[in-house]
């Protein structure tokens, strides 16, 4: 992705896990934020366009970055797992490579499903202190209710157009909740031509 990009590799519970490391270029990261890519089922990698502008506008804010692929997908082992695998790979990888420090979590459709549930799970011993959900998957899995003293910290973004996860979905899963739901008019699921403005979103988040 940049000069500052490093392929890893540590092992997991099922085997190998790829992980790609992004860093910023002067100074030392503010944090390291874990990025989750959409459904392995469906061609999703932690190559994926939207994955890596979400990656770079935590690195232009000063955080380290870091992608892996999923269970089965290039060259992380295991099969696809539903998402609890996903899971539990997440917070490994955050266990090895990010032991301590603060920590923000983001994800991109299936990945959001994954990084919501990661960061519930980390709450009471390690809190996010940031977390970026990006076409959230809710039409589709049980994405799960975030702690309220979260939501300051949480930025959803959605396209109005998304033909994958209908806007409707989302909003039923946020209302309850009484989350904000930033949507952006005009888009489909995938942020054709938008990747800037996602970029920008996410950078005025962060800097927030």
């Amino acid at each position: 992705m940049n000069l500052h990009t490093q392929r890893l590799r540590i092992e997991g519970a099922a085997g190998a896990i790829e992980v790609l490391q992004d860093a910023p270029g002067e100074g030392g990261p503010v944090g390291t934020t874990l990025i989750c890519h959409p459904h392995p089922l469906f061609g999703g990698t932690m190559d994926n366009k939207v994955v890596q502008t979400l990656a770079r506008a935590f690195v232009q804010a000063g955080w380290r970055a870091l992608r892996f692929n999923f269970r089965g997908v290039g060259a992380s082992a295991g099969t696809h797992d539903g998402g609890a695998g996903e899971t539990d790979d997440a917070l490994e990888v955050l266990r090895q490579l990010a032991p301590d420090g603060p920590i923000a979590l983001a994800g991109f459709s299936f990945g959001s499903f994954v990084a919501a549930s990661a960061a519930v799970r980390l709450w009471e011993a390690r809190p996010a202190d940031r977390l970026v959900l990006v076409g959230t998957a809710a039409s589709r899995f049980q994405v799960p209710v975030l702690p309220p003293q979260v939501h300051d910290r949480t930025l959803v973004i959605h396209g109005e157009q998304d033909d994958t996860v209908p806007l409707a979905a989302v909003l039923d899963w946020a209302r309850p909740q009484s989350l904000p739901v930033t949507v952006i008019p005009g888009v489909e699921h995938f942020f054709h031509g938008q990747l800037p403005l996602l970029k920008s979103l996410v950078l005025r988040h962060l800097r927030s």
